[in-house]
């Protein structure tokens, strides 16, 4: 690492750097990013998971992670589920499925998924 790039990442906003993080990490995959979804469309979309919580829906029992790609966020919601395998905090994960808004937030119901490696 050169001279330039150390003094980049001390003056640039730790929020700046993880978006280019991320970016870097999807951009071979050709996806739609978080940010510029369409709700209401089919979409492919990527990113990290940021967060997992189990909550109720309608008093089933639903797993529940955030995903975001730098550009934006997106939850998906898996019902019926306490758990999924390799869902976890960090992992790189690629959505597929219909996004809707709810209560100002992007939510994908039982959208189909797809692991990547570390």
């Amino acid at each position: 690492m050169g001279l330039r790039d150390m003094a980049k990442r001390l003056t640039t906003p730790v929020e700046e750097l993880e978006q280019e993080r991320l970016h870097d990490r999807l951009a071979h995959l050709h996806l739609t990013p978080i940010g510029e979804l369409e709700p209401r469309s089919r979409v492919k979309v990527g990113g990290e998971v940021i967060r997992t919580r189990l909550t109720p829906v309608s008093g089933v029992q639903t797993y529940e992670i955030t995903v975001s790609d730098g550009s934006g966020r997106v939850v998906a919601l898996f019902t019926g589920r306490r758990h999924m395998a390799g869902l976890e905090h960090n992992r790189a994960v690629v959505l597929e499925g219909v996004a809707r808004l709810e209560h100002g937030r992007l939510v994908m119901l039982n959208p189909a998924y797809t692991l990547l490696a570390g």
